[in-house]
């Protein structure tokens, strides 16, 4: 059994872990989230006030925290697969899919979707691009600039997600056991 190198596996465990981190750090978007929701229950159910800034407080919250929660579940393979044919393959055949798709898909995608998106977030800045859901019409550059860092955390987990790939491809075994989630 060949035994990756300790800088092989430093790298790894160090993306994997700055992953995690910023996983629980952006799980403080829930915060607005639900104090908004709450607030907006109550103003409109309980006094028939309706609030005219909730759904624009709880769609950026929400489509912030999805956005900046896709590495995450990356790294504990909570994306979408198609089983039908997956869980017949052997490991390192699994390796070998793996790393071509995140060579020649995954990859390349983010690093475009990373450039075209900050141009995005600076435009938005420059025109001061707002909302028009709501009469509040907030500022929606801070949402327009969530898009290039998620795809960049995406980018940097997609190159663990490689390295545990390719040993996959070379040994047969996966490096780090990836959680599966129940349903």
């Amino acid at each position: 059994m060949a035994t990756p190198s300790p800088a092989y596996l430093a790298t790894i465990r160090g993306i994997d872990k700055f992953t995690e981190y910023t996983a629980y750090l952006f799980c403080l978007f829930n915060i607005p989230l639900i104090g908004a929701n709450t607030y907006e229950v109550i103003s409109r159910y309980g006094f028939g006030e309706p609030t005219e800034w909730a759904l624009d407080t709880t769609t950026q919250s929400f489509g912030a925290m999805f956005m900046l929660g896709a590495a995450y579940a990356l790294a504990k393979g909570g994306h979408v697969r198609t089983d039908m044919l997956w869980e017949g393959f052997s490991d390192r055949t699994k390796g070998m899919i793996d790393s071509a798709g995140y060579i020649l898909f995954f990859l390349p995608t983010m690093a475009v979707l990373v450039f075209i998106s900050i141009d995005d977030f600076f435009y938005a800045m420059s025109i001061n691009e707002r909302s028009n859901t709501t009469s509040w019409q907030p500022i929606l550059w801070p949402l327009r600039g969530v898009i290039p860092l998620a795809c960049a955390l995406l980018f940097v987990q997609g190159i663990s997600e490689l390295l545990k790939s390719l040993w996959a491809a070379r040994t047969g075994e996966f490096l780090v056991h990836q959680e599966k989630l129940e349903l």
